[in-house]
């Protein structure tokens, strides 16, 4: 089986304007379901109440990374947001994240209190302008106890009444896990709001997939009844893993010149092992891609 057509021709095949199963978080090819719908709700009230910190947690390619564009979008222009991924490092090194996150110069040897003096400067004349400053943090498992309680101590900066930095925290199970210990007491009465992300039921699996084949400019048919029931049971529902599997089921169908994807096209998949979210002989479908 030919399985390296030029996606062009893929396209083309099927009417689509675009591939409608990628592995980058696009927000708008946003599905919302009952959980993520749940989620972004709970971003948003963490954001509007002026919640010190919200917590979103979810398994890898739960679809936390896009609810966060989604967010970017929707942000009023009096905000500031500092973006932060995968943030690492000691004392000293986060403020360093944060001051570059939101556009800030800062001298590389300058010393920890140099820098937090530097920020609160910032925060402060961002407050007097008029302005919110939001710091999200995704990957934020990959922070150790240390680093989240440097990140505690910047909301305790404010002015009069209001705090001059909200916190958004995003990151797999490990980071619930994290704040919950019992050291971290202080970090878990700072948070306002929070909500773990689950994976999707079949039913959602099914709309998900039809909505994301029509906003590529199919019908929402492309796939058999019982193509999305194997796809659920492979993936367990994990967005990133039904993307991954969809894509390969079209590639598959279109080298067969099938119009449709069947369960005997996703069937053909594993048989080649090409789908590494695909479970062991045996075994349960894996939940991280």
């Amino acid at each position: 089986m030919n399985t390296t057509a030029p996606v062009d021709i893929y396209n083309s095949f099927f009417g689509f304007r675009e591939r409608p199963f990628t592995l980058v978080p696009d927000p708008d090819f946003l599905f919302w379901s009952k959980s993520h719908r749940l989620a972004f709700t709970m971003l948003e009230y963490g954001i509007l109440t002026r919640s010190p910190i919200t917590v979103v947690t979810g398994e890898i390619g739960a679809g936390k990374t896009t609810l966060l564009q989604h967010l970017l979008k929707t942000m009023p222009e009096d905000v500031i947001v500092g973006l932060i991924s995968n943030a690492q490092g000691d004392r000293g090194e986060l403020l360093q994240w944060v001051l570059y996150s939101l556009g800030e110069k800062f001298e590389p040897h300058a010393s920890y209190v140099e820098l937090f003096q530097q920020l609160q400067d910032f925060l402060l004349e961002s407050y007097a302008e008029g302005h919110r400053v939001i710091l999200i943090i995704d990957e934020a498992q990959n922070l150790n106890t240390h680093t989240l309680e440097e990140l505690r101590m910047l909301t305790n900066i404010n002015s009069n009444k209001d705090e001059l930095v909200q916190l958004v925290l995003v990151g797999q199970p490990e980071l619930r896990a994290l704040i919950m210990r019992p050291e971290m007491k202080q970090f878990m009465q700072r948070v306002g709001s929070s909500f773990h992300l689950s994976a999707m039921s079949k039913d959602n699996v099914a709309a998900y997939i039809a909505h994301r084949l029509r906003v590529a400019g199919g019908t929402g048919e492309e796939f058999a009844q019982d193509a999305v029931s194997e796809v659920y049971r492979l993936t367990s529902g994990i967005p990133r893993l039904v993307n991954q599997l969809c894509d390969l089921g079209l590639v598959y169908a279109f080298s067969s010149e099938e119009s449709v994807v069947t369960a005997e096209t996703i069937d053909c998949v594993l048989a080649d092992g090409v789908f590494f979210g695909a479970p062991a002989p045996g075994g349960e479908a894996a939940h991280e891609s």
